[in-house]
């Protein structure tokens, strides 16, 4: 593989500008941008030019400009494909894959240095036109060029010309993307540009195969045909088809293509137009015929008719699409006739016989619906070509060569071409009729036709039967058998040379044509016909339909043209000749059949030749000599010759009328006629038919015509019409006259030319210089006449009258001539025929006359008059379009090189002009069409004017006042045009050269600021103001940030602009310290666009203007007042937050804003401490502001919440209320998107926390959104309905219904709103009834890490808790987490991190769920709460988090793990309480203490109890529900082998030894035996439900159970004591709707509500148990509040309030539902059903004690009875889901477990202390 360098310039290295591998031992690797010095075997050297040498040198190769090009672009697309890939957008990377292909093919051809030139040029076309279609798709910059395909310089091109330049190429690019468009979808393809130009098209015809079963040879002639008009359209393509099933020419196999040309968009527009082919086929009469037949008969076989109509019509174009086109046979008239008598009900309607005319055929085939063709047909593909056949062949050559036939089309196409010489006559076989003569049937005739001339030779090959074979010099016809009126319609071309045609002639040989061979060869011609081809007037056989004479007689004198030749050829001229028979006598045996018999024979013929005439005026008119007393009458029908008749003889014409003119001038009337004869011609060539013979005419002119004296005869009658012109039998032609003027004055223009050259100037000059004024001055009177008078006739001389110019300024004083033209313009009256008048001056700046600066003294001052009137303020309706291409026009021909001095003309255009273009600029719509060109026009004249121009211009004002006028409204103009694009924003140099321009403006007129508007007295505010916004909008605008740009757009704009904004904001800069003591007017004003300056990523320019703030503190802190700098502080801040949410600003900025107020501000006595806290504040804040702009565009809208709400609590502090309010807003709608209700009524409450209930109206800042003034309680209002919307929404009804308490009180007590109370109270009522009855997930909160350096600094090292979703997993958490941190590892423990995770510089995650701890409030305290309304607070308002891990204390004891198992639990306090404004908090505190295992066991009893007591209550309540989990509940713990699971406990904690080392917890031991007799009553309630439940299946279960529970009863009441229950626990209270509210009873309530009665060890509890009725287990009845209180209390245990609020601590999953859902709908049972009442109840301590998060409803399988934290017991229940409750929210996920030997020894006990016997009371 080879290199290729580029050696610098230097040549001290070389420099590898491709990669290379190496891949043997002996080659050196290269990657791009390698130097060194290489042996010169292994480079390529490549001749290159160098700009700008030193370090920013470019290297440019010594290449065509056009390669250059195209290499820089490919390099600018690969960047942009990469990027494609890299998006996946694979269409558009196809379709750019596909274009660069293309150039990269199309730039190696051009380096090949192979090409003919006109190659190139057309490769030159293509290339641009791709680079400019590919740049526009890609949204790159608009390539401007010239005519050549070269790029235009702008420098060295006018402002106008560069306009124009840009809104062609552009145009140039939609069409373009139309024509893609369209054929992707298959448009109509006329509506292309290639077509609309187009004037002729060739339909390209390839044949591929015919398929069909002759056996026999065959002709297929094709030719297009319009079936509306029944007639052929084209010549014959003529395929001769073998016996074989291949072309009977073998090399033309698979090379069998046509093309018929000269098809016009007439054509192209019928309605209807098939492909139609006739199958001829050459052999015997019949196929059965054997071999004694006659053979080489042509006959009839079938047709074939395709409709081409979408073909032609654009609609279908696929070259490679093959149509199958079905083959219809013709049936012999013999054989239908047979058929019609065998089987006649089986004939089909279908048959063609052979006897019907061809036309009819193919109307009949057309209009079938469909054809029986058995699969026999033609295949053919087809293509519609724009252009005429060289054009085809240069533009299609894959398709069309030389060997391709050409038919051509039967008459001339739409635009005959000079030197297209064409002689054809087409000849068509119409019908005939002949007589059966003595023949029992109709002959079969065959005609045979040959040309001959005078003498009877024949003309060898004269006649072409279709295109693809050479001609032949007979015809024979096809035979039609026993038809007795044949309709052939068979079509030839008679092709001879033009002098033959007048001798030629055609005859027709009639002959009967046996099947029978032997009887064919005796057969002679019967009949024959003849026809001359041009009569005797000289004009040639004339177009249409000819009736022959059918000759009879001697075979010999047929063929002898002295016998014939005399006699009349058609019927028409034997009636003119008036022949009898009777006088035929001397022609014996030759006689015209009339007499004999009726034959009839009819051709048609149509001549098409641009050398012979059918016309007899017009051969008249040639041949003038001959017949001069007819010369008025030819002139005269000359007007009514077709005009094709008039091109083909132009100059012969032209000739003949100037011999008239000059020979007959004695008769002033051939004046008048050969002038309106020379109009007709001239107009006549300005038919777009007959464009292309305006070269013939203008060679004929300069080269041919040679009348010296024709000019004063054209002049004179000239005058005359104009001098008349109010005579209205002139208008005509006078109007005629007018619309051939530029011609007419050619001719006169020559005419006078000649004359001088011949005579010299001496002679008559005063002469025609006189008949020209007088011209003009007919002009003047005829356009000073009213306007409704020959108003045809004033337009077309203002249309005409320029064209003129640069002939008559050859032979006429040019300057004079431009005072001629003024004063015509100045005879118009104003307002009227306005655009002609513009349009015309346009047309005289257009001439050469306005090149030249003296005839630009004439009429520049006219010209700014007329222009200067119609863009006036006061103009009524001015005529934009015409006014901006005349101002377009002058000033491009003033901004040329070649025309003189021209400073005064600009001067006078910036005086008179520039001010009003200003204004019409600034008046006119940014979508009008013409805006481009006045800005256009005024940004060319501030180009034109120099630094004396500017000048000049300023003094012209003669106010002070005036200049401020001017200058105000050119910069209000400058700032709306920076602003508002009036260019497309790829016009990259239009726009750049208006920059340019502006900027160079701007800059002269700051001087002027400087000079008059600076001073104490002069000082101008507003102005300086509009200076300033407009120097920033320049600054600003996106075509001047570089950085935006690609390398190479960059480079490009720097090598030719520079940086413009380096300029301007420099000149700002030193705009702003000219102040002075004005500057304090600026602020705050400037603070925002000074800002804009800063934050330009220009580092120069940042470090001139961030001074500029500090300048402001100063100037603030000392002029304000106040010794601050508020107004800045506060618009700074304003503004940073646009600008930065805007895009703009970087970490950079934030450093250099940070270090250059610093260093300023520290070097100032007063600002030193204030000013370093600013500097700061403003630092912290851009740091806020760039990380929500950096997260803004993050996938993670959690990320986008977090940054939100940091800049809101930045805003809050600095107490910036309106911007505070616009993040809410923001932070709201992320919320809402993100479904997150909740987050967002918190976020909404924020704002209405602002607002008083009071009518004081609002501050603006305090709206958000809303343009409708609000008092602050309307204000409030509308945003409590909103919260408690989203409250709703989110099922936070308790937070709903406060607010809409406050909202009540505001309705029902200040505006007294009772319906809106109304509405109101409907709704709170529905949110207590959802309260109660409505399902509510509760939520699971997790605690995340962040840990290591590889995290934002909001994130590093945190740990935040979140508050889960609805149902959401854990697992799914995780996983949510890891896709925002895709490069996050997850950290497997739960124990905080070491350091030198938190200090690695990756990321690590860690995720656990955390506990809620419940915070109730007081009034909730110690009463019967139902479970659903405290589910909320298990979940809400909660702002402490729990987490518990499980670690060993001591020896591991092997008999009893329980006793060394402790618990860690760590508390997590977050900064604010959930829910919130999000979703996360970060937690700000953590404490952790230690549970010794005996406060676990406790902890443990207390859950188990309360889930039987909650289990036991919803089954007293709802008899509907399963019964499994109650009996897998109480099975799991009176099983002996668990035995309620106390074991443990006794073993670990009820010894002598346990208490004697822990005596302190002898109360906590107590408590634990406490809690294990409170078991023994709640089971047997338990029990007792399960008897009541009981199924067949359960009964064994059931006694069982019976069995078990006595013994451990009898166990614990022996070991622990007897508790009683309270009665308001066995009493059910009805709720008002008749619903029965199930309270939530803890186990510190049912313990405190019981009471323990120590009995003496000899009474035995179950004597006492048994003698109550119900004593195997009292009805457990929930309790909703308490009315009586009569028992005393029991001693209090003294256990910190905070053991039973420890159960919320444990690691729980809540299931769905949550106990508030337990609604019993039932009635009360009777009274016979409840149970009496206990004598011996005592009812205990009336506070209830709330414990969080216990959940432990146990009617889902899904969560076992928390027995003991680690590994809970599994349990399988047999019915999942009998209603609603099964699926509870419950958190099941247990406490770390005490380690167990046994898989039943997790039960609940945990002191085993010996104690007295408790006597278990139950009635």
């Amino acid at each position: 593989g080879g290199c290729i360098f580029f050696i610098s310039p230097s040549f001290s290295s070389l420099l590898a500008i491709y990669n290379y591998e190496a891949i043997q031992d002996v080659e050196l690797p290269l990657q791009v941008g390698d130097t060194g010095i290489f042996p010169k075997t292994y480079i390529y050297l490549k001749e290159a030019t160098v700009e700008d040498r030193g370090q920013h040198e470019t290297v440019i190769p010594s290449e065509l400009p056009l390669v250059q090009e195209l290499t820089s672009t490919l390099r600018e697309w690969v960047v942009i494909w990469h990027k494609l890939y890299v998006d996946n957008k694979m269409t558009q990377f196809r379709h750019l894959q596909q274009m660069t292909y293309i150039l990269i093919e199309w730039r190696s051809q051009i380096l090949s240095g192979t090409l003919p030139k006109d190659e190139l040029a057309e490769l030159k076309k293509k290339v641009t036109a791709k680079i400019d279609y590919g740049n526009r798709i890609l949204g790159l910059d608009l390539v401007v060029r010239d005519d050549n395909g070269n790029i235009l310089d702008p420098d060295e091109t006018s402002t106008i010309t560069l306009f124009k330049s840009h809104e062609m190429a552009s145009k140039r690019i939609d069409e373009r993307i139309q024509e893609e468009k369209a054929l992707q979808q298959n448009v109509d393809l006329r509506g292309q540009p290639v077509f609309n130009t187009t004037h002729t098209y060739s339909l390209y015809v390839n044949f591929k195969n015919f398929v069909c079963n002759i056996g026999e040879d065959a002709e297929l002639l094709m030719s297009l045909y319009d079936p509306d008009q029944s007639k052929l359209i084209s010549e014959n393509y003529l395929v001769r088809w073998g016996s074989n099933g291949m072309p009977k020419e073998i090399e033309k196999l698979n090379n069998l293509q046509a093309v018929f040309t000269d098809l016009s968009s007439s054509d192209l527009i019928r309605p209807k137009i098939s492909l139609v082919c006739q199958i001829v086929r050459v052999g015997h009469m019949e196929l059965k015929d054997g071999k004694k037949h006659t053979c080489g008969l042509r006959r009839p076989f079938g047709v074939a008719v395709m409709d081409i109509t979408d073909i032609i019509h654009g609609k279908v174009d696929d070259e490679e699409k093959q149509h199958f086109i079905p083959f219809q046979q013709i049936a012999m008239e013999t054989y239908i006739r047979q058929r019609q008598l065998i089987m006649s009900p089986l004939m089909t309607s279908h048959v063609i016989g052979e006897n019907e005319p061809l036309t009819s055929v193919f109307n009949k085939v057309i209009a079938a619906k469909e054809v029986n063709h058995k699969g026999q047909g033609l295949w053919v593909s087809l293509k519609l070509l724009p252009g005429d056949l060289a054009q085809v062949q240069k533009d299609f050559s894959h398709l069309v060569d030389r060997s391709t036939a050409v038919a051509r089309k039967m008459g001339f196409p739409e635009i005959i071409l000079p030197g297209d010489v064409r002689n054809d006559i087409y000849v068509t076989l119409v019908q005939g009729e002949f007589d059966k003569g003595k023949k029992k049937t109709p002959k079969n005739v065959e005609v045979t036709m040959s040309v001959h001339d005078e003498e009877g030779n024949l003309l060898e090959r004269a006649i072409h039967p279709g295109a693809g074979y050479a001609g032949i010099s007979e015809y024979k016809s096809v035979v039609y058998y026993q038809v007795k009126q044949p309709c052939w319609y068979e079509t030839v071309k008679v092709s001879i040379a033009i002098e033959e045609v007048s001798r030629c002639h055609l005859r027709f040989t009639f002959r009967h044509r046996s099947s029978q061979e032997s009887r064919d060869k005796s057969e002679r011609a019967f009949g024959m016909a003849f026809v001359k081809l041009m009569n005797a007037d000289g004009t040639t056989l004339q177009d249409g339909k000819h009736n022959l004479v059918v000759y009879k007689g001697d075979n010999k004198k047929m063929e002898d043209t002295k016998f014939y030749l005399s006699l009349p050829g058609a019927k028409v001229e034997e009636e003119k000749d008036g022949l009898p028979g009777k006088n035929l006598q001397h022609l014996a045996n030759f006689t015209p059949t009339k007499d004999s018999t009726k034959d009839s024979f009819q051709i048609a013929t149509l001549i098409c030749s641009t050398k012979l005439t059918q016309n007899v005026d017009l051969l008249g008119l040639l041949n003038w000599r001959s017949n001069s007393q007819n010369i008025a009458h030819n002139l005269k029908k000359l007007m009514d010759v077709e005009g094709g008749e008039i091109v083909k003889f132009l100059q012969d014409t032209l000739d003949a009328l100037f011999n008239i003119m000059m020979e007959m001038s004695e008769n002033e009337i051939y004046d008048f006629l050969v002038f309106d004869a020379l109009v007709f011609i001239i107009s006549l060539i300005g038919d777009i038919k007959f464009q292309h013979f305006n070269p013939v005419l203008e060679t004929y002119i300069y080269k041919h015509f040679s009348t010296t004296l024709a000019y004063m005869k054209l002049t004179n009658v000239l005058n005359y019409y104009v001098g008349n012109a109010d005579d209205s039998s002139k208008t005509e032609l006078l109007f005629a006259a007018l619309k051939a003027l530029k011609y007419l004055f050619r001719f006169i223009v020559q005419s006078r030319i000649l004359y001088l050259r011949f005579y010299g100037n001496s002679e008559n000059g005063d002469e025609f210089n006189n008949a020209i004024r007088k011209l003009f001055f007919s002009f003047n009177v005829l356009m000073d006449r009213p306007l409704e008078e020959a108003v045809k006739i004033k337009g077309a001389a203002l249309k005409y009258l320029p064209s003129i110019i640069n002939d008559v300024k050859l032979v006429f004083d040019p300057v004079e001539l431009s005072i001629l033209f003024s004063k015509f313009i100045q005879s118009i009256p104003d307002n009227q025929l306005v655009r002609q008048k513009l349009n015309c001056m346009t047309k005289i700046v257009d001439s050469d006359v306005f090149k030249q600066s003296e005839c630009r003294d004439a009429l520049l001052p006219l010209l700014i008059d007329q222009l200067s009137g119609q863009l006036d303020d006061n103009s009524n309706k001015p005529d934009h379009e015409a006014c901006s291409q005349l101002l377009s026009n002058i000033l491009e021909v003033l901004d040329r090189k070649d025309v003189g001095p021209t400073t005064v003309h600009i001067q006078l255009i910036m005086e008179r002009l520039l001010r009003r273009i200003n204004r019409t600029v600034i008046g006119m719509s940014r979508q009008s069409p013409h805006i481009g060109s006045f800005v256009a026009c005024m940004t060319a004249i501030l180009r034109q004017m120099d630094d004396f121009h500017y000048n000049h211009y300023i003094s012209t004002f003669k106010t002070r006042q005036d200049i401020i006028d001017f200058l105000m409204e050119t910069f209000i103009m400058f700032k709306d045009l920076i602003g508002k694009n009036i260019y497309a924003s790829d016009w990259m140099v239009m726009n750049m050269m208006q920059n340019r321009v502006f900027l160079r403006a701007v800059n002269q007129f700051t001087s002027v600021l400087n000079r008059f508007f600076l001073d104490q007295a002069n000082f101008e505010l507003q102005l300086w103001d509009n200076y300033f916004h407009l120097a920033v909008a320049f600054l600003t605008h996106e075509s001047l940030q570089l950085e935006n740009f690609s390398q190479a757009k960059r480079n490009k704009i720097v090598k030719k602009y520079g940086d413009m904004r380096k300029e301007i904001g420099f000149k700002i800069r030193d705009m702003w310290y000219n102040l002075g003591p004005h500057k304090i007017k600026f602020i705050p004003s400037m603070v925002g666009p000074i800002l804009e300056v800063t934050l330009t990523p220009e580092p120069e320019l940042r470090k001139a203007a961030i001074p500029i703030f500090f300048d402001m503190m100063q100037c603030e802190f000392n002029f304000s007042g106040n010794r601050n700098f508020h107004m800045l502080e506060n618009e700074l801040i304003t503004k940073l937050d646009q600008e930065v949410e805007g895009g703009r600003g970087d970490e950079q900025y934030k450093l250099l804003l940070e270090k250059l107020l610093l260093e300023h501000c520290r070097k100032h006595t007063y600002l030193s401490s204030s000013g370093e806290v600013f500097a700061l504040l403003v630092s912290s804040l851009l740091e806020n502001l760039l990380d929500y702009r950096t997260i803004m565009h993050d996938e993670s809208k959690e990320n986008r919440m977090s940054c939100t709400v940091n800049v809101l609590n930045f805003y809050k502090e600095k107490k910036r209320e309106d911007i505070y309010i616009r993040y809410l807003y923001k932070l709201r709608d992320l919320h809402r998107d993100c479904e997150n209700f909740t987050e967002a009524a918190y976020t909404l409450l924020l704002h209405a926390e602002l607002l008083q209930w009071s009518d004081k109206p609002c501050t603006p800042h305090l709206l958000q959104r809303d343009s409708c003034p609000y008092s602050q309680q309307e204000l409030k209002e509308k945003l409590y309905q909103e919260i408690i919307c989203f409250f709703d929404k989110g099922k936070m009804w308790e937070k709903a219904i406060q607010l809409s308490k406050e909202l009540a009180d505001t309705y029902e007590n200040k505006v007294f709103d009772y319906e809106g109370l109304s509405n109101l109270l409907k709704k709170r009522a529905k949110f207590y009834e959802n309260i109660m009855k409505a399902m509510r997930p509760q939520p699971e909160y997790f605690a995340v890490g962040y840990y290591g350096m590889g995290f934002p600094s909001f994130l590093r090292n945190k740990i935040f808790i979140y508050r889960g979703k609805e149902y959401e997993r854990r697992e799914d958490f995780n996983m949510k987490l890891l896709t925002q941190f895709p490069n996050a590892e997850k950290m497997t423990s739960t124990a905080p991190p070491g350091e030198e995770i938190k200090s690695s510089p990756n990321q690590y995650v860690q995720c656990f769920i955390v506990k809620p701890v419940m915070k109730l409030p007081s009034s909730y305290k110690d009463k019967p709460v139902p479970e659903q309304i405290l589910n909320y607070y298990r979940a809400n308002e909660v702002q402490q988090f729990t987490y518990s891990r499980p670690f060993r204390k001591g020896e591991k004891d092997p008999e009893n793990e329980f006793a060394t198992m402790w618990i860690e639990r760590t508390t997590y306090t977050t900064a604010y309480t959930f829910p919130g404004i999000l979703k996360w908090f970060e937690v700000k505190q953590i404490t952790t203490e230690e549970i010794s295992p005996l406060e676990n066991a406790i902890e443990t009893m207390e859950l188990t109890n309360e889930k039987i007591s909650n289990s036991v209550q919803q089954h007293a309540w709802d008899r509907a529900l399963p019964v499994h989990p109650l009996s897998m509940l109480l099975n799991g713990i009176v099983d002996p082998a668990v035995m309620g699971g106390y074991t443990n406990y006794e073993k670990a904690f009820f010894t002598e030894k346990y208490i004697q080392e822990h005596p302190e917890e002898q109360d906590k031991i107590e408590l634990l035996k406490q809690l294990i007799a409170l078991q023994m009553p709640l089971l047997a309630e338990g029990i007792r439900i399960h008897g009541e439940k009981l199924t067949e299946q359960l009964k064994p279960l059931h006694d069982r159970l019976m069995t078990c529970f006595k013994e451990l009863r009898k166990k614990v009441e022996k070991l622990y004591g007897v508790i009683t229950l309270p009665p308001s626990l066995t009493e059910r209270k009805q709720s008002r709707s008749g619903s029965v509210v199930l309270p939530y009873i803890m186990s510190s309530t049912l313990r405190r509500l019981s009471v323990t009665s120590v009995v003496s060890t000899s009474s035995t509890s179950s004597d006492s148990a048994s003698s109550r009725p119900g004593s195997d287990g009292s009805i457990l009845e929930p309790f909703l509040e308490r009315r009586t209180s009569t028992a005393s209390k029991p001693e209090e245990l003294p256990i910190k309030e905070d053991t039973d609020n420890r159960i919320n601590k444990f690691k729980r999953k809540d299931w769905s539902i949550s106990k508030s859902q337990v609604i019993v709908e039932k009635e009360p049972e009777s009274m016979s059903e409840k149970a009496q009442r206990p004598k011996s109840l005592q009812l205990g301590d009336s506070r209830l004690t709330l414990l969080q998060g216990s959940s432990l409803q146990q009617s889902t399988p899904l969560s076992p009875p928390v027995i003991t934290p680690k590994t809970p017991r599994t349990h399988s229940f047999p019915s999942l889901q009998a209603d609603g409750l099964a699926t509870a929210n419950l958190q099941s996920t247990p406490p770390p477990p005490p380690p167990k030997s046994k898989p039943y020894e997790n039960s609940n006990s945990r002191n085993s202390v010996e104690v007295r016997k408790l006597e278990l009371t139950l009635f």
